[in-house]
């Protein structure tokens, strides 16, 4: 292949696949299952399994809970939009779950990830992240401030690499910023509003449902399409005069988003500060990678001669503002479902 043709083609490849794939990566349709045990007293476990569903099929994963754990009543079952949620309540036969073992069946030949949260009644409290690699989860007697700070932080960077609606967002603004100190400015006021809204949102501050966040979000990435057809036009573009007051205002939004994610793993009641920090840490080491990965793929792709041709001008913003603006309809329909 000629290798003046090779970055734009695979550029334009990239895009075509996040084309294909908007469906399914739409307002984060395939989250992690989520396993949420509760000692809500001594011996007496309540068990939350919420696991993704894709169309009308239940992913074939289930908990392997630990020996000691013996189910009493029935399993309760509810299907919500895009997953199926079961709780049920065991008893526990020993003294402690300390050395004993959650694992997850089927995980490994699934490409998924497992949110696990223990609470125990004395107020021990355990997260992690079960993936297809490790799917087992051995129950160590105190969760250390290490333990903590690791998984929350990973669980940040995990939650905006897949992301497909932040990250759209960050590749959409990038195409207007032009120079480092702008980029570095720009950065610095989204990553400043989004962990304002995360924390109040997390500590209950604020409380916006999740589809209007949704939706939100969605509308940003059509508004810095547009005002990216716009500079191409020769208009002058908010952005592209302020990129990073637009970002401030729409980064606001997306910490609501961030928090919405963070509310389904739960926070360790006696490491909230901790916690929150280091999911915020983790968002941003995502965030950072992901858009020096960008900043230098565009630097090349401007001083290439064929990223001034048509296509390439015009090919990326209405694409992404097609797949946002979808996005918009779709979420702000699942606003409304309730009432329907």
């Amino acid at each position: 292949m000629n290798a003046r043709l090779f970055t734009p083609l695979w550029v334009l490849t990239i895009i075509v696949l996040v084309l294909c794939s908007a469906p399914r990566a739409s307002a984060h349709e395939i989250r992690p299952a989520l396993l949420q045990i509760t000692e809500q007293s001594p011996g007496r476990f309540d068990v939350i399994w919420k696991v993704p569903m894709r169309g009308d099929r239940v992913l074939g994963i289930e908990p392997i809970l630990p020996p000691s754990l013996t189910q009493i009543g029935p399993t309760s079952t509810q299907i919500v939009p895009g997953a199926r949620i079961e709780r049920f309540t065991c008893k526990g036969e020993a003294a402690s779950l300390v050395g004993e073992t959650i694992d997850i069946k089927g995980l490994s030949s699934l490409q998924i990830d497992v949110l696990l949260r223990l609470e125990l009644a004395d107020g021990q409290s355990h997260s992690a992240i079960l993936r297809p690699s490790s799917s087992a989860f051995v129950i160590p007697k105190r969760a250390s401030r290490v333990e903590v700070a690791w998984s929350y932080s990973r669980m940040g960077v995990i939650h905006i690499l897949e992301g497909v609606d932040h990250l759209l967002f960050l590749v959409a603004l990038l195409m207007l910023i032009s120079g480092f100190r702008m980029l570095i400015k720009t950065v610095t006021a989204f990553t400043i509003a989004h962990s304002i809204t995360l924390a109040l949102a997390t500590l209950g501050v604020v409380n916006v449902p999740s589809a209007p966040t949704e939706a939100l979000i969605a509308l940003s990435i059509v508004f810095l399409a547009s005002e990216i057809v716009r500079q191409r036009a020769g208009e002058e573009a908010l952005t592209a005069r302020a990129p990073w007051v637009v970002a401030g205002v729409f980064g606001l939004f997306h910490g609501l988003g961030f928090a919405g994610a963070l509310s389904e793993v739960g926070v360790p009641s006696h490491e909230v500060p901790l916690a929150l920090l280091m999911f915020n840490v983790g968002v941003e080491i995502g965030q950072l990678l992901f858009v020096s990965a960008v900043f230098g793929l565009l630097t090349i792709l401007r001083r290439h001669p064929l990223s001034k041709t048509l296509v390439v001008r015009q090919f990326f913003p209405y694409a992404v503002g097609s797949i946002a603006a979808f996005w918009v309809i779709e979420r702000i329909a699942l606003a409304f479902q309730p009432f329907v």
